[in-house]
């Protein structure tokens, strides 16, 4: 029978053969060493999987997980059946980590007997990390109510799962949903909700890079409308879970549609696809309408967004265009 580790820590991949070494570097190089990683090469078609295999050679830890192309869920879900760390981590295949992320969670934990422990997400483009620590070192303890607030309201925290380390029974009876994009919004919180306390950490431990072609930074289509199912989970969850911070999870939600909406105005360019996806967010702002409507925490612009959108999408579409006209008259050199 093998090892027990501390921690099990999930690297999906697929087809990043130019990156994947260096986000397993970032991880065997850690300053904590009680981990396993299972990687899961889920049907590259590139050197992904050699370069896996290679690293895998030169350290135990890593256990290597060959499949066909399922799809980030299934990896996820087939690294939980197989993990056997006390704490469940993720790491995404294309970024890395700092060497003291794992030992400061851990740690964190530990000390404070949280269930979850949260740093800070770093962004990094064109070869640099766009925000950096900016204070000194610390720690906040969580309440359960308060870890879920603080998801919601998106300022310490986010949705994300590569940030964060979680005790393996968060995991029990959950797993991702397979064949759906924004598989962390549809997760994150249940797993949170499983936690009776979490601590947040003040300080850059995961690097977030963004590539090109990552399958949310291409051109708005329509499997991203699936953040639609995860959210109509998620209110109906949280109204009967958490019925005090509706108006935080309701706001939340009215800021993914807006954005959303900016989106597909931004990069959708057939009129036809345009109306469409215009059209199946505005069911969903009709069937929570009266609650955005009433929420007092909510800004005017997010209100009155929400209220074109709803009564009338080409009313919309002309405001949006007419706002654009102004920018054009006004900004004129002539």
């Amino acid at each position: 029978m093998g090892k027990n580790y501390a921690i099990s820590i999930i690297v999906p991949v697929y087809n990043i053969e130019a990156h994947v070494g260096k986000c397993l570097d970032s991880i065997i190089n850690q300053t904590f060493t009680d981990f396993e990683v299972i990687v899961i090469n889920d049907g590259s078609t590139d050197k992904s999987g050699d370069i896996c295999d290679e690293y895998a050679k030169k350290d135990k830890r890593i256990k290597v997980v060959h499949q066909g192309k399922k799809g980030v869920s299934v990896a996820r879900n087939e690294g939980i059946n197989r993990a056997t760390g006390d704490f469940i981590g993720f790491v995404d295949g294309d970024d890395y980590i700092d060497r003291t992320m794992y030992k400061k969670l851990y740690e964190a934990c530990i000390d404070t007997g949280s269930s979850i422990s949260i740093c800070k997400l770093g962004r990094e483009m064109n070869g640099e990390i766009i925000n950096t620590n900016d204070s000194e070192y610390y720690t906040v303890k969580l309440t359960n109510e308060q870890a879920m607030k603080e998801l919601f309201k998106g300022i310490l925290y986010r949705f994300s799962l590569c940030n964060k380390l979680f005790d393996r029974d968060c995991f029990e009876n959950i797993t991702f949903p397979v064949g759906r994009i924004h598989e962390d919004l549809s997760t994150t919180y249940k797993l949170f909700a499983k936690a009776e306390q979490a601590v947040y950490l003040n300080f850059i431990g995961y690097i977030y890079v963004k590539q090109k072609e990552s399958i949310l930074t291409k051109s708005y289509y329509e499997k991203r409308l699936d953040a639609f199912i995860g959210w109509e989970e998620i209110i109906e969850f949280m109204r009967q879970n958490y019925p005090q911070q509706f108006n935080i999870v309701n706001s939340c939600f009215t800021y993914s549609c807006v954005d959303h909406i900016y989106y597909i105005l931004n990069q959708v360019e057939d009129r036809k696809y345009r109306k469409e996806f215009l059209h199946s967010i505005q069911a969903r702002i009709r069937t929570y309408y009266k609650d955005i409507r009433s929420n007092t925490v909510l800004s005017f612009n997010y209100k009155f967004i929400v209220l074109l959108i709803n009564y009338h999408i080409g009313l919309f579409l002309l405001a949006y265009q007419l706002k654009k006209l102004q920018q054009v008259f006004f900004n004129r050199k002539d």
